[in-house]
């Protein structure tokens, strides 16, 4: 088939003419790896189908939220009955109080959780909250660590921004972030200078402890366990952003791996099993100092939605089962050890990680502590990959900065045939 009658393409042209940059979110563009968008049509399992009709075996998931696959029966019919009852109220429904009950009982750091519509609204708002706490104005980031795309936030930020090599977004004017530090991930003396320079006026730490959005990064647990001890000496809170590693990487969280607890964490993906809705939540204490009970203003008008709340319901429901996040952490770790193990017979520089069913990998020997380790990856080789992968009917994510997602609905027939397909590739990189 010529491109020039690819339905892909023509859907791109289209969306060009009507949408910034032909996408609804910088990253589907292909910008980084080149050449035209898949138009996705249907999902059902591990699989996606494109415009042209073409499958694929899905490794992005909607980046998370899909960790069932698509089409689970029991969100279908949850789903299903909720749409029948009405989308929207704006007013409460006891199925919020539900999801918000389920949530707390798997996050024992959380005793009230606030509800919103996007990772973005959830990260701004607990930064928000976290300076109306503390009456402090002073925040901590650390640099490939994406928490959404809130004013304050998009310092050097991770994702889509670094995809484009922008370290900072227009459109922000440098007084908005100029009490927002930017650090090193895993970066022990420039987290302990930090505080010593500043730790009166810290409001916040905010981090991604596995980082998804410079691919996939572990803070070190001595670097995890610093972040909560100066935090606690100083007086600042300690806010996990767990929009993609929440109900991802295990069933309490990257905070349930690292063994510790937050002042706030915030969540998003997983908790909406693919509908627009995410939460942050901590210490009642804190909780209560949102309006309507403190002086700390959020709202929403879909926050809570009905339609959301069933699917993230019926989803939390189906990952606490037990034995869930074995077979999907073995699953996972089948690709990346098949991954690994293709690279090493074709002699090409391969490191890979996972945790729950989310993992990442990289054309290096070993894997990155920070971002601009990241950032030394061979993007060309990376391109070639992606699209000799996408070519063999295999999706992941198109950049090297993106974490990739393995859900229960991928069977060992999936995996066989993604890292078949490597194999090709590899021996085809390795020959030059």
């Amino acid at each position: 088939m010529s491109s020039a009658a690819d339905p892909n393409q023509i859907l791109f042209e289209r969306a060009c003419a009507v949408i910034p940059g032909g996408v609804n979110s910088p990253v589907r563009a292909f910008k980084a790896v080149g050449g035209t968008p898949r138009f996705i049509q249907r999902a059902n399992g591990p699989y996606f189908w494109d415009a042209a009709g073409r499958r694929y075996i899905d490794y992005i998931g909607s980046w998370g939220p899909m960790i069932l696959g698509h089409g689970h029966p029991a969100v279908v019919e949850a789903v299903q009955r909720a749409v029948t009852e009405g989308f929207s109220y704006g007013a409460p429904t006891e199925r919020e109080i539900e999801l918000a009950e389920a949530i707390l009982a798997l996050m024992p750091s959380m005793e009230m959780v606030r509800l919103v519509s996007s990772g973005t609204e959830a990260a701004m708002s607990a930064l928000r909250l976290a300076r109306g706490a503390t009456g402090r104005k002073t925040i901590i980031k650390f640099e490939g660590c994406y928490h959404g795309h809130a004013d304050a936030l998009l310092v050097k930020a991770g994702s889509g921004l670094a995809t484009f090599g922008n370290p900072t977004s227009a459109g922000v004017p440098p007084e908005v972030v100029q009490h927002t530090l930017v650090l090193e991930y895993n970066n022990l003396a420039e987290l302990e200078q930090a505080f010593a320079l500043h730790g009166p006026d810290i409001a916040c730490l905010m981090i991604e402890a596995i980082a998804g959005n410079m691919n996939f990064v572990r803070a070190t647990p001595e670097f995890a366990r610093r972040c909560r001890e100066l935090c606690t000496q100083h007086g600042a809170l300690l806010v996990f952003d767990e929009v993609m590693t929440g109900f991802r990487v295990g069933l309490h969280g990257a905070q349930g791996v690292l063994g510790i607890k937050p002042d706030l964490t915030v969540l998003g993906k997983v908790i909406g099993g693919g509908m627009p809705l995410a939460a942050f939540g901590g210490p009642r204490a804190i909780m209560e100092q949102l309006a309507p009970l403190g002086p700390v203003y959020q709202a929403g008008t879909l926050s809570g939605n009905p339609v959301a709340t069933a699917c993230g319901l019926a989803t939390l429901k189906e990952i606490a089962k037990p034995g869930f996040y074995e077979s999907l952490g073995t699953r996972t770790r089948q690709l990346v050890d098949g991954l690994r193990s293709v690279a090493a017979a074709e002699g090409v520089p391969f490191s890979a990680d996972s945790e729950g069913g989310m993992f990442g990998f990289f054309l290096m020997e070993s894997l990155p502590q920070n971002y601009a380790t990241v950032m030394t990856t061979d993007n060309a080789r990376f391109n070639r990959l992606f699209h000799g992968l996408l070519e063999r009917g295999v999706y992941i994510a198109p950049a090297l900065y993106e974490a990739g997602f393995v859900s229960a609905a991928h069977g060992e027939q999936d995996i066989d045939e993604t890292i078949a397909a490597a194999r090709e590739i590899f021996g085809a990189l390795a020959r030059g």
